[in-house]
């Protein structure tokens, strides 16, 4: 396991109470390799509350975005702001409360289901628990295990389906109620029926959160109006689908390409 490559500050800012969600990137320029560029010059303004889809084939950057909001690195040029602090002037635990990660792939734990919601918030009643697993369309098939929510999972949830895993990963988001939401496409590995189901529980989940979603499927973007384009690392258009679809050629092959499994970029 690497050793954390960013650290928290010795005299963080504290946490702006409430935290309103604001991101903006001024001049972002990001490498893992010096002299290998994967963000350039990225300026954006996503502003508190809204729903914001990042498009683009894979390895055009769409992760590695998501992942200097998180701050599992640190940009090599320019900053990243929230509600106005510098990511890198804030306590690392703190900011990572405030936001809510839903995984393609849920990490599931040798544990009950309950304790398993309560990953993000471990402090939280059996009442709290019950109540995230019924928001995020998870309760029915919680119930219908041997122990309900009391039941131990084996490691990494194998006894689970994925869309189970996925209602379980949602419900942690919906216990956690953070300011900040990022959905690496929650549902892409999904059948139909689970997708429904977990597609219904995500709309819920992101109504009043800043939201980024990672599309590998453009479908999965229905409800969002804001998008995001990402191509080689810079982002190539800023609009609505149907405004992006007039503008950019690369958008428009993307959309036509659509259909093809998506890998994460």
């Amino acid at each position: 396991y690497a050793e954390e490559s960013v650290a928290s500050p010795e005299n963080p800012k504290p946490m702006p109470q409430p935290l309103r969600g604001e991101i903006i990137f001024e001049g972002v320029d990001f490498a893992y390799e010096p002299g290998k560029p994967v963000l350039s010059g990225i300026d954006v303004r996503i502003e508190a509350g809204q729903s914001v889809g990042l498009v683009g084939q894979s390895g055009a950057g769409k992760s590695t975005f998501v992942n200097l909001i998180l701050r599992l690195y640190d940009p090599v040029q320019g900053r990243i702001l929230l509600d106005g602090f510098d990511l890198r002037e804030l306590d690392l635990n703190e900011l990572r409360q405030q936001i809510a990660y839903v995984p393609q792939m849920p990490l599931l734990f040798n544990a009950s289901v309950a304790d398993n919601i309560r990953i993000g918030k471990p402090d939280a009643s059996d009442e709290a628990v019950r109540e995230a697993a019924r928001q995020a369309n998870a309760i029915e098939f919680v119930q219908s295990l041997p122990q309900g929510l009391d039941t131990v999972l084996s490691e990494r949830g194998n006894s689970l389906s994925g869309g189970q895993r996925q209602r379980i990963a949602i419900a942690r988001a919906f216990l956690k109620d953070a300011p900040i939401l990022v959905l690496d496409e929650a549902t892409s590995a999904l059948d139909n029926q689970s997708d429904r189901f977990s597609q219904e529980a995500l709309t819920r989940l992101a109504k009043d959160q800043t939201t980024l979603i990672i599309a590998h499927r453009l479908n999965s973007l229905e409800s969002v109006e804001r998008r995001l384009y990402f191509e080689k690392g810079r982002i190539a258009g800023d609009g609505s689908h149907q405004s992006l679809l007039q503008e950019s050629s690369g958008y428009r092959k993307l959309v036509n390409a659509d259909g093809d499994e998506g890998q994460s970029a």
